[in-house]
């Protein structure tokens, strides 16, 4: 294991688990002679779509899902793509989870483990809210503590009780554990087509499941359409109308039972990078030129750092900083974002002083919403103008991708 990395790479809990993993252990693509890069997992586990769901359940806020990338099992996809090896260990009983994670670690390489991150000491969220479990590395012990790898450029220390607790929050995840060997270089080329593939059908054919205006082109046709419908009961109008339900909606609420993130948090600070990750996807477009010799894809990734412009500006406009609560609260969520990213747990007090003043802006906004209804429809229809925008620019990138 290389246990001199310090910073680590990886972003997002599924490709920036791999990514960290594999860095772990010197693994190198033949093609640039560097760790196995997040973008390039990105494209392989089927890249980059959209998706937009609104959902209400009673005794809480609607809220919004926006989804950036593919989320029908790239996990698995990634790695059975990329000819990856996988040991896997799971039990019911605590102690031999335990024993597992020092026995996987013994070999020498990094483990990655299922663990609920409500349940994480490091994410400041509420264990009580909600749960969701999500694939973290881990890559030695010392004393009492793992040493974790997540979404960050620094590392974790967790309690082996905290963890452990963790680990067993949700019944089909429980205490389950890999190890991954390194990807077969000859299955390069064919998961690098695959995932592009992937990617084009997400966009313009019907779902694997959910309904056909959930997802792609279609999707934006329809966040168009309800953001601006009057009748729809889907409609913005209705499920969002101004006050805490569209606070929730653009930016969601910081504390709560319940409390998913809003679209600028979608957007911005959910995934891998921000502007929905079209920059990343860009990235592995132009990394898949050479090794399928298509420059027909370095035009794709022209076109998609495009769309992540549109992208920043559409999540720009989504907390409008000539409204002055919103413009402050777009700064802090991009601000605690960053010191997770960047700081990891040196960043906790800090992040606990934005989640202070969120919550304070939040009862603001909620006893006197700072636009009135007029604004509030001239506001979504600025946000429809952005919506449209984006969708022209991918359908050109898209088709680019087919002609490859």
């Amino acid at each position: 294991m290389n246990k001199k990395i310090t910073q680590f790479a990886g972003r997002h809990y599924e490709t920036g688990s791999v990514q960290n993993a594999l860095a772990l252990q010197n693994v190198h693509t033949p093609h640039t002679g560097k760790p196995f890069s997040e973008a390039f997992l990105l494209g392989v586990s089927g890249g980059i779509t959209f998706g937009y769901f609104t959902f209400e359940y009673k005794g809480h806020l609607p809220h919004v899902a926006i989804l950036a990338r593919n989320t029908f099992d790239p996990f698995q996809t990634m790695l059975e793509r990329l000819g990856v090896e996988q040991q896997v260990y799971q039990t019911t009983k605590a102690n031999i989870a335990e024993k597992n994670l020092v026995e996987a670690l013994a070999t020498g390489n990094p483990a990655i483990v299922w663990a609920d991150e409500y349940s994480l000491p490091y994410t400041h969220k509420n264990p009580a809210a909600y749960w969701n479990m999500i694939p973290i590395v881990v890559y030695g012990i010392e004393d009492d503590e793992a040493l974790i790898a997540d979404r960050s450029a620094k590392p974790f220390h967790v309690k082996i009780e905290a963890l452990t607790k963790a680990r067993a929050r949700v019944k089909d995840d429980k205490f389950r554990l890999i190890t991954i060997a390194s990807p077969q270089t000859s299955k390069l080329v064919a998961a690098v087509q695959k995932g592009i593939w992937q990617c084009a059908s997400l966009f313009t054919d019907k779902p694997p499941k959910g309904a056909r205006h959930n997802f792609g082109f279609a999707a934006y046709e329809h966040l168009a359409d309800m953001l601006v419908n009057k009748r729809n009961k889907q409609s913005w109008e209705r499920m969002f109308p101004a006050g805490a339900k569209l606070y929730n909606a653009l930016a969601g609420f910081s504390e709560g039972k319940f409390n998913p993130p809003g679209m600028f948090v979608w957007i911005n600070s959910f995934w891998a990078s921000d502007g929905a990750e079209r920059d990343l996807y860009a990235d592995f477009l132009e990394e898949a030129s050479m090794l399928l010799d298509k420059k027909s894809l370095k035009e794709a990734a022209k076109q998609f750092r495009l769309s992540h412009k549109k992208w920043l500006d559409f999540a720009d406009a989504i907390l409008p900083s000539s409204v002055a609560p919103f413009g402050e609260v777009k700064k802090l969520l991009l601000q605690k974002h960053k010191l997770f990213a960047e700081q990891g747990e040196d960043g906790r007090d800090e992040i606990e002083k934005i989640n202070t003043r969120l919550k304070k802006i939040e009862a603001d906004i909620t006893k006197k919403f700072p636009m009135t209804e007029s604004q509030v429809a001239e506001f979504r229809e600025g946000l429809r103008e952005h919506v449209l925008g984006i969708a022209e620019i991918e359908k050109r990138a898209v088709e680019l991708m087919q002609l490859a």
